[in-house]
């Protein structure tokens, strides 16, 4: 698949081929009910077995990791299990393997989608108040990040310069011709004040999405780490930014926090913190590109008609500036 296509979809899956595949792969019996959860890249259904058991399963869209990727994404799961980090790991198929797949015939050919069952875990949201609450959150990503640190992923994603130019080469083809000059000059300024400080930056194993709606409180067991789907090899302050409210100079004080808990398990590169807003600048570019490839969904067009025309292209181009200024600022206060 090039760069630039669109990323197949999920219109050839049904719930109740979902259902037929569990069963077959798990060994399972089903009670037949579906509950869809909402999942912006994935399908993720709760389903339930005869006895009662209630089970969640996550199909991967289909050409955006590979086997082997999201083997390595079972494997970093399953090293924080060990360590007793609080995780939820997939479930052993019937052959042992924690992946199935399940294979259709579409008018192009065939469509693999590879998928894994968890166990359901329920939770509330955890909204970090209190300087305890936000020690909370940098022990745990401390400790993530400890045991993470032990092994590379060699089939994820690298942070890197070829990634990030990447993207922009996928945005160059698909941007409106009369904000082409705009993104151009856009893309240079961004390179010119990110590419310098990313071919320094060391990497390891991280989570890669570690926002606050990916960790969950348990009553009576503490927080719980969800959704691995984007581990990848990068900088680990990109778990810790994430957590914040705001930019890292309007919550100076959760930062605070958030890094003495952090502490306790492992430390930050010198000059990290200084990461912070070329990190938001990438991850809007990536965000950019994911969108773009998922252009021809049938959902997708539902839901963002607008995707791809003038107005869309100049709003997202001038997000892209206005970060850029940020950032340019925000140099001219300190030194990375």
């Amino acid at each position: 698949m090039s760069p630039t296509a669109p990323v197949p979809g999920f219109d050839a899956l049904s719930p109740s081929l979902s259902i037929e595949a569990v069963e077959e792969t798990y060994a399972l019996r089903l009670d037949g009910s579906v509950f869809a959860y909402p999942s912006y890249i994935n399908r993720v259904y709760g389903l339930r077995t005869e006895e009662g058991e209630a089970l969640v399963v996550k199909f991967y869209r289909p050409g955006r990791w590979t086997f082997e990727a999201l083997l390595e994404e079972h494997r970093l799961i399953a090293d924080c299990a060990e360590a007793e980090i609080p995780v939820v790991p997939p479930l052993a198929a019937a052959d042992g393997s924690t992946l199935g797949t399940l294979e259709l015939e579409i008018d192009d050919g065939t469509i693999e989608y590879h998928f894994a069952l968890f166990p359901k875990k329920g939770g509330r949201s955890f909204d970090a108040e209190s300087e305890t609450d936000w020690r909370r959150l940098g022990s745990l990503t401390g400790r993530l990040h400890s045991v993470a640190a032990k092994s590379a992923a060699r089939h994820r994603l690298r942070f890197d310069e070829g990634l990030v130019k990447g993207w922009i080469d996928e945005l160059r083809l698909l941007v409106h011709p009369e904000i082409r000059d705009e993104f151009e000059g856009v893309v240079a300024s961004t390179l010119a004040l990110v590419l310098p400080r990313l071919r320094s930056m060391p990497v390891q194993r991280i989570h890669g999405d570690l926002h606050r709606g990916n960790i969950l409180e348990r009553p009576g067991e503490g927080l719980l780490l969800i959704d691995f789907d984007d581990c990848m090899m990068g900088p680990p302050v990109q778990d810790l930014w994430l957590l914040l409210p705001d930019r890292a100079s309007k919550c100076e004080r959760e930062l605070g926090f958030l890094l003495e808990g952090y502490g306790e398990f492992t430390s930050l590169e010198p000059g990290s913190v200084g990461l912070i807003e070329a990190l938001r600048l990438l991850r809007m570019l990536h965000f950019l590109a994911w969108r773009a490839r998922q252009r021809n969904d049938a959902w997708f067009a539902a839901e963002f008609p607008e995707w791809g025309g003038r107005g869309y292209w100049s709003r997202e181009v001038e997000s892209l500036r206005e970060q850029v200024d940020e950032l340019d600022r925000e140099l001219d206060r300190t030194s990375f």
